[in-house]
């Protein structure tokens, strides 16, 4: 099962070919995403690597969370659902 993570404080320049040739030293890269603005396309410092497995997305976390990257240090940890999922989630979820 994949595992999808996030990746913050990234250089502006970083492309989606960067981030997987850099994670993939930890395992198998499934999809390397920098998320950019619509209008600009520039990037907004951030993006997603999906893993192919759980315990290659921990190596990630441990191997990356904290270490330098074209100069900037990277904030690496697991992907959360976008926040209007969340809310609906939590709404769902009943009352204790």
């Amino acid at each position: 099962m994949s595992k999808k993570l996030y990746v913050g404080d990234l250089l502006y320049e970083v492309t989606d070919e960067d981030l997987k040739t850099h994670f993939s030293t930890a395992g198998s890269v499934v999809s390397a995403t920098v998320i950019r603005f619509k209008d600009t396309g520039r990037s907004k410092g951030f993006g997603f690597v999906e893993m192919t497995t759980v315990e290659e997305a921990q190596k990630t976390i441990d191997t990356f969370n904290g270490q330098d990257f074209k100069g900037r240090k990277l904030v690496v940890s697991e992907a959360r659902p976008p926040r209007e999922d969340r809310i609906q989630a939590e709404e769902k979820q009943p009352e204790m």
